[in-house]
């Protein structure tokens, strides 16, 4: 790798940007490629889906080999609410490969005694949030159940390049809520990013169920998408 390649790589992960580095296996020829420029290689479909997936390896193109190495940011989730829900999601999210932060202004709640090695913030999401640079590569869920907390939250999420954005409550909290953000100012289509009621239907009943169906969702749209 040539120096011009090792720095520009090396800047793409300091700002969390995605790029692969493509190499001619004939020539040894090297370019990077930015997650947001696909469109404009000749295998856009396969590169893109190399992205999706975090999936580095041999590509045959009518040119010849290419090997594709995927440098994507690590993911990140973003808890609002130290509630039960989020002592059973943080440990499946982990597993998973997510960096988690944990925001919520009450203090009882958010106490290292019951979240221990988690990032931990015992302050309003409008205080974090804009600290914390949501981005493509991050996810959210709003699990408080009080408005005065999630709305704040979620406003910030969907203003942003979140992957996944997922709410607690039923089909009639979500409706007041729709209602309050359409007051604030936001679009449908934005409000519309709400997953919401969080989590896949799986029947989910207590809090470890619910952390399965939330995960299995946040999965979901990662390497599928919303489509």
């Amino acid at each position: 790798m040539d120096r011009a390649t090792l720095d520009s790589l090396v800047e793409a992960r300091k700002n969390r940007r995605a790029v692969a580095l493509v190499t001619d296996l004939a020539t040894g020829r090297q370019e990077l490629v930015a997650r947001e420029a696909v469109n404009g290689v000749a295998y856009a479909d396969r590169l893109a889906e190399a992205f999706r997936f975090d999936r580095s390896g041999v590509l045959a193109t009518d040119e010849g080999e290419l090997f594709l190495n995927i440098f994507n940011p690590p993911l990140t989730l973003v808890v609002v609410g130290a509630v039960h829900i989020a002592q059973t999601l943080i440990p499946m999210a982990r597993l998973a490969g997510y960096d988690v932060t944990v925001i919520d202004p009450r203090g009882a709640f958010a106490s290292q005694e019951r979240f221990p090695d988690v990032t931990l913030h015992a302050d309003w999401p409008d205080e974090v949030l804009p600290g914390l640079a949501l981005d493509a590569r991050s996810a959210m869920v709003a699990l408080t159940h009080d408005p005065k907390i999630d709305d704040p939250a979620l406003t910030a999420a969907v203003n942003s390049d979140c992957f996944y954005i997922g709410a607690l409550g039923s089909r009639k909290t979500h409706a007041r809520r729709v209602e309050r953000l359409k007051d604030s100012g936001l679009s449908e289509e934005r409000i519309g990013r709400i997953h919401a009621p969080i989590g896949l239907s799986i029947g989910a009943r207590g809090p470890a169920e619910i952390a399965v169906s939330i995960m299995a969702e946040l999965t979901q749209t990662l390497r599928q998408g919303d489509g």
